[in-house]
């Protein structure tokens, strides 16, 4: 499976947010998508899931326009994460990644949507939750149903907004190893936008970074992380040294930064940073 991306745009009342974006993306590749905030990552995740319409019809699956095909289709192919998912209704764990096997349900529920359920809770290690309420769970807790839920939809290419932002490091490294043996175990294509640079390089195949609705870099972490990258991005310099696993790893420079946002810290402290 091949995902495509030809000159997409897309604005908001005519505000421009998305400017002739064009990436590839393989089976089982993880794509994570960097940038400053408003930079468009997830207006990008969204105009690929058809949540927003762009401009043109810009958005091929194996060489097929996904505008041709229905919602119902469409979900069979893509599945989405978003930033963060609340429910005021008590449901199970098991019924919220229910509500994933949506398009494959016609008059009633099979046994087989029952085992895909029970098997995508066994494969995030959650499965003891099952008849747990949702919204009694913690952050991380949820965050894992809500990405189970989207693998209940089987899909080839998986979206994730942001998944790790509001979740401590123990669940940021989890919900991030559990994409990677997606990706490889079942040749599912990873888009997961983020604002973690080191964590990103971590777990990426590829990394594009977006700058005001424009890819300014795109390659592997070791091409997209530069020193000199950053600074144009971010507006930041930084350090860029290799980390014990051999990844690029981003340690940022304060220097800068507005002057009160230091004026409280002591002179050497912020030398030394």
């Amino acid at each position: 499976m091949k995902l495509t991306i030809n000159n997409l745009s897309f604005t908001y009342a005519g505000v421009p947010a998305l400017s002739d974006v064009e990436l590839e993306v393989g089976t089982g590749e993880v794509l994570s998508i960097v940038g400053p905030n408003g930079s468009g990552k997830s207006t990008l995740l969204k105009c690929i899931n058809r949540i927003l319409k762009p401009k043109q019809n810009s958005v091929l699956i194996d060489g097929k326009d996904t505008s041709t095909f229905n919602l119902k289709e469409l979900s069979k192919l893509i599945g989405y994460v978003p930033q963060s998912s609340t429910s005021t209704f008590s449901f199970t764990v098991f019924d919220v990644v229910l509500m994933g096997r949506k398009p494959y349900i016609h008059w009633s529920l099979s046994e087989r949507d029952n085992e895909i359920v029970a098997d995508m809770l066994d494969f995030l290690g959650i499965g003891d939750l099952a008849m747990r309420h949702f919204n009694e769970l913690s952050g991380g807790e949820q965050q894992k149903v809500i990405v189970a839920r989207a693998l209940a939809q089987q899909p080839q290419v998986l979206l994730l907004d942001e998944p790790t932002s509001s979740l401590d490091i123990r669940h940021q490294l989890e919900i991030l190893c559990l994409l990677r043996r997606l990706a490889l175990t079942k040749g599912c294509s990873i888009i997961v936008s983020m604002h973690d640079l080191n964590l990103a390089s971590r777990f990426s195949d590829r990394m594009i970074i977006i700058k005001k609705g424009k890819i300014f870099a795109s390659g592997t972490p070791e091409s997209v992380l530069t020193e000199e990258t950053i600074e144009s991005v971010y507006g930041i310099r930084c350090k860029v040294t290799n980390s014990v696993l051999g990844k690029p790893q981003v340690v940022p420079l304060i220097s800068d930064l507005p002057e009160e946002t230091t004026l409280k810290m002591r002179p050497e402290i912020t030398e030394k940073l």
